[in-house]
């Protein structure tokens, strides 16, 4: 079967905006269309594509949002959305299964303003680098006012805090990045973008396949850039803090085919796709030929006159690529890939 149409209601125009879903209206036309179009439920398939979508929310999605990815386009997200939207709907007949990831935060987090203070009762402002020698020093240190919420008490947090930063220098990692406060449990920043959370509703109710949702990041005490790994996983006795997401790894690794997408692709989904490289190696490097990157549908972080990310995101696909996993567009026909059987 060829590429579907794109059903009626989708709007290029409103992949930028924030609204409701009419799920119940839109369950209706979903079994209609896979009626018509003779599409069947994904338990029916014989060659498993899993489409592993990262970070795609309000937070990193839509301009005016507190971390929106504009690449160096300036509208890199919203552009990337549309052409994800798409791809879902066009190829709703061979995505198996769909899985979203949805960075997750509260306010008390290591990378947030609010946990560390120095001596004049003063927060780090976002994006600044801590290092471990200011830590040290005493630049900054742990908010005791955080002990009881959190747990710890505060000659402990101290001593994390110090650890957190060494283990993130001896990794050969950035310093501790101070981020504005976003994708907040709860609030609309943290939702998925609606234009793509009503293609993947309208993909779960067609092909009877329920979204694989994977929440990450929402440990006070460590960063998920990666929806794999946290980026320091014990304490500084170690004590395991948070565990790699060992259970979908291998549900990634046993996949037949596995598409990538998402937001940031210079950050959390680099340092996805590079999890799971490693995790590949470790077993056998020709699942590496699994993997599709879609580097039409994810952006670099760049802001302009501070930062552009745009040739490290660059660098690490093509790190990828030699690796053996293979860079695609979404306007590509799926069934030209190399190694996809349908």
């Amino acid at each position: 079967m060829n590429a579907l149409p794109i059903p009626g209601f989708y709007n290029k125009k409103t992949v930028g905006d924030v609204w409701r879903v009419p799920y119940q209206v839109r369950a209706g036309q979903a079994e209609a269309w896979a009626i018509e179009h003779r599409i069947t439920p994904a338990s029916h398939d014989s060659f498993n594509i899993y489409l592993l979508l990262v970070d795609v929310q309000n937070t990193f999605c839509i301009p005016g949002f507190e971390l929106f990815v504009g690449g160096a386009s300036g509208t890199g997200a919203v552009d990337d959305n549309q052409r994800l939207c798409e791809f879902i709907y066009q190829n709703l007949h061979r995505l198996t299964r769909i899985y979203p990831t949805l960075d997750t935060h509260q306010a008390a987090q290591i990378f947030h303003s609010i946990f560390l203070i120095n001596d004049r009762g003063e927060h780090p402002q976002p994006y600044t680098l801590i290092s471990e020698q200011d830590i040290h020093n005493g630049t900054w240190r742990f908010n005791a006012d955080l002990s009881h919420s959190l747990h710890i008490d505060t000659e402990y947090g101290q001593k994390f805090l110090e650890h957190y930063a060494k283990q993130l220098k001896q990794g050969g990692k950035y310093e501790l990045t101070i981020w504005p406060f976003h994708a907040m449990l709860g609030g609309i920043g943290h939702a998925l973008v609606s234009a793509v959370e009503e293609a993947i509703f309208f993909h779960s109710i067609a092909r009877c396949s329920q979204p694989g949702f994977q929440v990450k990041g929402n440990h006070p005490l460590t960063e998920n850039y990666s929806v794999l790994t946290p980026e320091v996983t014990t304490g500084p006795g170690g004590q395991v803090v948070a565990p790699k997401n060992t259970k979908f790894l291998r549900l990634l690794m046993d996949a037949d085919a596995v598409i990538i997408a998402g937001q940031a692709k210079s950050h959390c989904v680099a340092w996805t796709i590079d999890d799971l490289l490693n995790e590949i190696l470790t077993k056998d490097e020709k699942i590496a030929r699994k993997i599709y990157l879609l580097e039409d549908c994810s952006s670099p972080v760049v802001i302009p006159g501070v930062i552009d990310y745009t040739k490290q995101a660059d660098e690490a696909f093509r790190r990828f690529a030699q690796a053996g996993m293979h860079l695609v567009r979404s306007t590509e026909p799926v069934s030209s890939w190399p190694g996809i059987k349908i």
